[in-house]
């Protein structure tokens, strides 16, 4: 008779402490992996060391449970744009120095540079476009 009072005791104490520590745990998830062969090293493959699984069903029916820590998707963040940074060279469009020769003399001058002709009333000047 004191044996089962112990036990009963034991027991007690451990759904009081499951109890405590599922409130104070993250949210948890399930997964069921089918079959109860190698249950704990499925479990801990695909989840990590930290989750719980368990073999369990009803009506003769045991599956492998894994319980893990639930952890929400967060939105992927947008790429940002490249920063571009926008110069000129000292030449000037012309006939002489034509948009290729604009382009090729900002990639001179500039990292990753880009060069267009731009009029500006009489005037056709060189502008560079570069990542920085």
């Amino acid at each position: 008779m004191k044996r089962t009072g112990s036990l009963v005791f034991l027991v007690s104490l451990l759904i009081i402490f499951v109890a405590v520590v599922n409130q104070t745990r993250a949210e948890s998830c399930n997964d069921i992996l089918g079959t109860c062969e190698n249950c704990d090293e499925r479990c801990k493959a695909k989840y990590g060391p930290s989750c719980i699984s368990r073999c369990d069903g009803l009506y003769g029916v045991f599956l492998c449970t894994c319980t893990y820590e639930c952890v929400p998707p967060s939105p992927p963040s947008p790429p940002s744009p490249p920063k571009v940074c926008n110069g000129g060279t000292s030449t000037m469009c012309s006939e002489n120095c034509p948009e290729k020769c604009c382009d090729t003399n900002c990639a001179q001058k500039y990292s990753g540079g880009r060069g267009f002709c731009n009029s500006l009333g009489n005037f056709n000047l060189c502008q560079c476009q570069y990542p920085c």
